[in-house]
């Protein structure tokens, strides 16, 4: 893997990680299809160099964090692992805000003990004001819990996820906020502008979904890139997030030693500047 760094938080990490939703059941719900794969690509992404795995009780619930722990506790001294809170999961599967006080304190509290740690590296608030995307909304009550927790021990560093301008500007009148998460990858290009700030700030932006999420990117363009350059689409996809700006952390997510080792590769593929125009091109509206 690349030795490319960047900080998240107090920490400097590689700009490539891994993400755990996918090691979940069928909609991020339930138990692994291979419980023994799963554990073997949480073992074979930190034995390829990976520091940052992204994760969350509420995928399974419960089930990646237990993963992570059995996996990979004890815990590499580099490791970074950044989970969220804000959000909970009904019987059916469904995603539920859960902002309160109590619900914020118990996330922490489930989130330290399925991992087995005494601090948790970084927790991004997730905000649930519209479940599908970022929406306007004070974020400043949630907040104010996360960083009485950050304050008592329990939270060494503090994200947000799903926001927009507002909120991050908000958020940075709280609490020192070390990274972002929100959407983003080739083709869905809202956060552009933020980017670019977040940048200037040396704050990390982690885009979820950076392969498009539940519906895989899918463009002539990319796959005209892809075999230009003997790589699969998805490594393009990879690899011009991580030439799109210094600030960029990605984790992409996979259930599967092949994929993991696969996205790992694009760390060291270098886009030409006629494939990043092109490519560039996939974003803007037609």
């Amino acid at each position: 893997m690349t030795n490319q760094t960047y900080p998240l938080g107090q920490r400097n990490v590689k700009r490539l990680g891994y993400g755990a939703m996918q090691l979940a059941g069928p909609g991020v719900f339930g138990p692994p299809r291979d419980r023994d794969e799963a554990l073997a690509v949480l073992r074979a992404a930190v034995a390829a160099g990976v520091d940052h795995i992204d994760t969350s009780d509420f995928y399974g619930p419960h089930v990646t964090n237990q993963l992570i722990r059995e996996a990979l506790s004890p815990y590499p001294q580099d490791l970074v692992i950044v989970t969220k809170i804000g959000a909970r999961r009904g019987a059916d599967g469904s995603w539920l805000p859960a902002f309160a006080r109590d619900e914020l304190v118990a996330a922490v509290e489930d989130n330290l003990r399925n991992l087995g740690r005494e601090t948790l590296d970084v927790v991004n608030l997730r905000l649930m004001f519209d479940a599908h995307g970022p929406a306007e909304g004070s974020l400043a009550a949630p907040l104010a819990v996360v960083a009485d927790l950050q304050r008592q021990g329990l939270v060494r560093q503090i994200g947000i996820s799903n926001v927009t301008p507002a909120q991050i500007e908000e958020a940075r009148g709280i609490a020192e906020i070390v990274c972002v998460q929100n959407q983003y990858n080739l083709a869905h290009r809202d956060d552009d502008a933020v980017i670019d700030m977040l940048a200037a700030a040396g704050i990390a932006y982690v885009p979820f979904f950076p392969l498009g999420g539940f519906s895989p990117l899918q463009s002539a363009a990319l796959s005209a890139v892809a075999t230009e350059l003997s790589a699969t689409p998805m490594q393009v996809a990879l690899a011009w997030l991580l030439q799109r700006s210094p600030n960029i952390l990605l984790i992409p997510g996979t259930s599967s030693r092949a994929h993991l080792h696969e996205n790992l590769a694009a760390a060291v593929l270098v886009l030409p500047e006629a494939a990043i125009a092109t490519l560039d091109a996939i974003g803007r509206p037609a």
